[in-house]
């Protein structure tokens, strides 16, 4: 249940973030909530994210709120991709953060946009240390909604039940998004696989996951190829549970 709108209990950044996502879906007082984000004092910040299932819930609204927003007041700016993500999308506790800063910074601890998930930043501003996830956890890649028709559906995310819903959005996406020739020698999967390979595990990784999903038998080792990414702008989805 979403928090009740402009009382002190979204004072509570966690509830804030998830408030952004919902508020997002028909701009009802977005403002509000963003302004709410921006003052929040940073180490109050850091002593609610006292976990990683905190820190992804929050980093995941944070992200999916800000793009949202950001889509619907300027459908434009999609168009040029690279400067849409680079760009400062939103302000958290006093620092203005771009949707690339939240992703590869906060949620994916430090990897830059390219390196298929196998390098890391080695200078993260001070903000990203004290913010940023203990362990990245590759199905954020499942939750993340850009504003792409390939996109995983937007959610609000609870760190309650993080692990269940992300375990789910997976399931849900790679199963969506994945087919099997007809001999089942080979397996078109998501290119979010590809671009993030390395936070997978690689190829082997890979293949552990699609056969935990049930993509793959536990003795097959079918040929994988990457499907293309549509790029076309929807924004049709609602904002909801996972």
């Amino acid at each position: 249940m979403s928090p009740t709108r402009g009382t002190p209990a979204l004072a509570d950044p966690l509830a804030l973030a998830r408030d952004l996502v919902e508020r997002a879906r028909t701009g009802d007082l977005v403002s509000d909530a963003r302004d709410r984000l921006a003052a929040l004092d940073p180490a109050a910040l850091e002593a609610a994210l006292i976990d990683d299932a905190r820190r992804t819930a929050f980093w995941l609204n944070v992200y999916n709120g800000a793009v949202r927003v950001r889509l619907l007041a300027d459908p434009a700016a999609f168009r040029h991709r690279w400067r849409f993500f680079a760009r400062a999308a939103i302000v958290v506790a006093g620092h203005r953060l771009s949707p690339n800063a939240i992703e590869h910074g906060m949620l994916r601890r430090s990897s830059p946009v390219i390196g298929l998930g196998y390098v890391r930043n080695p200078l993260p501003s001070r903000f990203e240390r004290r913010m940023r996830v203990g362990r990245l956890d590759a199905r954020i890649h499942f939750a993340l909604n850009c504003g792409a028709r390939s996109c995983p559906p937007i959610a609000a995310w609870d760190p309650v039940t993080l692990d269940a819903d992300l375990e789910r959005a997976t399931a849900a996406y790679l199963r969506a998004e994945s087919t099997r020739t007809s001999d089942g020698g080979e397996i078109r999967v998501p290119r979010l696989l590809l671009w993030y390979r390395g936070d997978f595990g690689g190829r082997r990784g890979i293949m552990t996951l699609l056969k935990r999903h049930g993509l793959a038998g536990p003795e097959e080792e079918p040929r994988v190829r990457y499907a293309s990414y549509d790029w076309t702008m929807d924004v049709s989805g609602p904002a909801g549970s996972p």
